[in-house]
């Protein structure tokens, strides 16, 4: 029984064991289950958070605002192995691609991956460069190509290429100049156009040791394709006064074997001229002739100009009729460079003759004819005849620009016709004229002459063309109300100019001096010329003459001198205004050593004394009793081909008659009547004075004389039927 007990109670012990280990195992199973299961929810759980970090992280940085994205790029951290470099790359992708691209903010992400992870990698740099570039921020996109090549990495030559033409296109040339020399240390040759636009670039920039630079990379990788590669670099050294150096380098470049062109030649055949080596500008046009280069009408064109603008016209009708016996005909450019030469030199019989050419040739004149024209005329005086030939030409409906138009305005504002000048522009802008700020500042000019007020008016009330009024115009009217001391409307303008954001320049400054001795506010000018003199602008000639003038006429030539001997300290010449102004000051105020000081320094300075220095110092004796210096002077100023006026004879007389030099005065008279000079009413009325105050008295058959001399027919043989009675 307890056998059978023992029996059975065995194998249900094994099952039970059996049961609890399988029931063990079942717990840790479902256990190991549940443990899995979370995991793998958990796992799911920051692979949501970080898709869903990503995509804020992209969407603050693509609305600007990284701070934000810092953030959620943070926030990564909590999910193991991220954010990964391409996390921070994604990042700066979208920020670059915002409107709002703060570079340094840019900088600190990049600093923040070197110093504390993931590194950069290739698609950093790659994307930092191609943002800046699209950016256009050149200079920071040089420097990551820096330093990706510090790193490891090469930047495409197709970036830097791309760099280069962005570099030229903005202007920043010295830039392009390093990326050009780091394109090289890579190994990388930029195209032949792409080198010779950035030796155009360099030369019109005046950069010449610089794009003679990039010619020699040029020769050294067998680019060179012909004389247009190495023309800009001759033409910058021919404007910039340079042609001896652009003809050592031709003939270097000649020697090498490099081919020349017509423009080659031009180039120093305009340098030449330019500068007045007519020798050699000869030379070149003669090599020309007779080589493969013939010349064309631009090197004509050029040499004409140069000549003109020299005064030398006859050699310039010369080379005109050369070149047309060689078979180059003159465009109308030429013919219009002529015309206004002939009409600066009044050579009106040539002016008629080059119209009819100009006509026979079936040339249609062109708005440059026209102002070359009428501007000729202008500067002769001939205002009536310019007036005319404008009328003429607006009633054949020429094509005439606002150039000409200009010309009519400053025509009617010549003529005190201010009014009717604006009154005619804005009937004109109703059908379409479209006035520039030459033709607004051309008729501000002439009412300001007039009516101040109605300038303002205009001043106020104007479209201007740009920004806003431009320098001239405020210089213009800025000095209309300084030369009537108008305060208010100075303080005025001051603050238009300051809302305008424009500056002062050497012109207004000099008109507030001008204003400042007017009013006698004397410490103020001089503080304001040792600002012009401390920060700019820097005062001229002109600043300083008109200081010394403003203080002489309240008189103080004390300090006037004062700033003379300054202004000669800081390295400014004196003109002949300056002595002008100072000797006639010494003059009034008697100091006649200070006047003989003034024109030794002038003697020294190698200025030679006009008519009103002579005229001052005529003056100065004759108020002395000194006439017989006086006369001397007088002939000195014959000798020296210069005139005496009838203010200066004036003066002499006046002296002779104080003194009773009466025989004097009639071979003065007898003098004056061979050089053509007239008495004028201020003779009459030294005349008139001496007889009242009895300075002829008891000598009535002089008198008598002396009234002939001056009333009668000066220029007629009286005179010499009238030596009798002198003698």
């Amino acid at each position: 029984m307890n056998l059978c007990a023992a029996a059975v109670r065995k194998p249900s012990h094994g099952i039970c064991i059996k049961a609890w280990v399988f029931y063990q195992f079942a717990n840790l199973s479902s256990f190991c289950a549940v443990q899995a299961l979370d995991f793998a929810e958990e796992n799911a759980s920051c692979e949501s958070n970080y898709i869903e970090l990503r995509r804020w992280m992209q969407g603050y940085a693509a609305s600007g605002c990284i701070a934000k994205a810092l953030q959620a790029l943070n926030s990564m951290k909590k999910v193991p192995g991220k954010p990964t470099v391409y996390d921070y790359n994604s990042l700066m992708h979208c920020y670059l691609k915002s409107k709002y691209v703060s570079v340094e903010e840019l900088a600190n992400v990049y600093i923040g991956m070197k110093r504390f992870g993931p590194n950069p990698n290739a698609s950093t740099f790659n994307t930092l460069l191609s943002g800046m570039l699209s950016h256009e921020n050149i200079k920071d996109a040089f420097v990551i190509a820096e330093e990706m090549c510090i790193c490891g990495f090469v930047p495409s030559f197709t970036f830097l290429s791309k760099l280069l033409k962005k570099s030229m296109k903005s202007g920043y040339l010295i830039d392009a100049v390093s990326i050009l020399k780091f394109m090289l240390r890579l190994l990388y040759i930029p195209t032949e156009p792409t080198l010779n636009l950035l030796i155009i670039c360099l030369s019109k920039a005046g950069m010449i040791p610089e794009a003679y630079f990039v010619f020699s990379v040029l020769l050294d990788q067998g680019c060179f394709r012909g004389a247009y590669n190495y023309n800009p670099i001759l033409w910058a050294l021919c404007k910039s006064g340079q042609s001896q150096t652009a003809l050592t380098l031709f003939y270097s470049f000649k020697k090498k074997g490099l081919l020349h062109n017509v423009c080659s030649y031009t180039a120093l055949v305009y340098g030449f001229s330019r500068e007045r080596l007519w020798g050699e500008a000869y030379g070149c046009l003669n090599e020309m002739r007779t080589g493969t280069c013939k010349p064309n009408v631009i090197t004509y064109t050029t040499m004409v100009k140069s000549l003109c603008d020299d005064g030398k016209i006859g050699e310039a009708l010369d080379l005109l009729g050369k070149m047309e016996n060689e078979g180059c005909d003159p465009d109308l450019v030429t013919y219009n460079i002529i015309l206004r030469e002939l009409c600066h030199q009044r050579r009106v019989f040539e002016i008629g003759e080059l119209v009819r050419v100009i006509d026979q040739k079936g040339l249609y004149p062109d708005p440059f004819t026209h102002a070359a024209l009428v501007g000729g005329l202008l500067k002769q005086g001939k205002i009536g005849i310019a007036t005319k030939v404008l009328l003429d030409i607006f009633s054949r409906e020429c094509t005439v620009d606002v150039a000409i138009y200009n010309i009519y305005f400053n025509i009617l504002c010549q003529e005190n016709r201010s009014s009717d000048s604006l009154s005619l522009m804005r009937r004109m802008m109703d059908i379409g004229f479209r006035p520039n700020n030459v033709t607004y500042n051309t008729i501000l000019k002439g009412l300001c002459k007039g009516d101040i007020d109605k300038a303002l008016e205009l001043f106020d009330s104007i479209e201007w063309v740009g920004n806003g009024p431009d320098l001239v115009s405020f210089n213009t009217i800025l000095s209309a109300a300084c030369k009537q001391g108008n305060s208010p409307m100075i303080r005025r303008i001051l603050y238009r100019m300051e809302y305008e954001g424009v500056k002062l320049n050497v012109v207004c400054s000099t008109c507030l001096i001008q204003y400042f001795c007017m009013v006698g506010k004397i410490h103020e000018c001089l503080k304001l010329l040792e600002a012009m003199v401390s920060n700019g602008p820097s005062p001229t000639i002109v600043t300083f003459n008109t200081l010394m003038s403003g203080l002489c006429k309240i008189r103080l030539l004390g300090i006037a001198c004062r700033i003379f001997k300054y202004l000669k300290s800081i390295g400014l010449l004196p003109d002949m205004i300056t002595y002008n102004i100072l000797i006639r000051a010494s003059i009034i105020d008697g100091n006649g050593q200070l006047m003989t000081q003034l024109l030794r320094d002038m003697y020294s300075q190698r200025l030679i004394p006009d008519a009103v220095i002579f005229g001052s110092f005529i003056y100065g004796l004759c108020k002395e009793g000194k006439i017989s210096l006086a006369l001397q002077l007088r002939y000195q100023m014959i000798e020296n081909g210069i005139t005496p006026s009838i203010t200066i004879y004036n003066a002499i007389l006046e002296a002779m008659f104080k003194r009773r030099k009466l025989w004097d005065i009639i071979l003065l008279l007898k003098e004056m009547a061979k050089e053509g000079c007239e008495p004028n009413t201020v003779s009459f009325q030294i005349l008139n004075r001496a007889i009242s105050k009895g300075w002829m008295k008891g000598l009535p058959r002089t008198a008598k004389l002396l009234e002939f001399y001056m009333y009668g027919n000066c220029g007629d043989k009286s005179w010499t039927d009238n030596d009798k009675l002198i003698h």
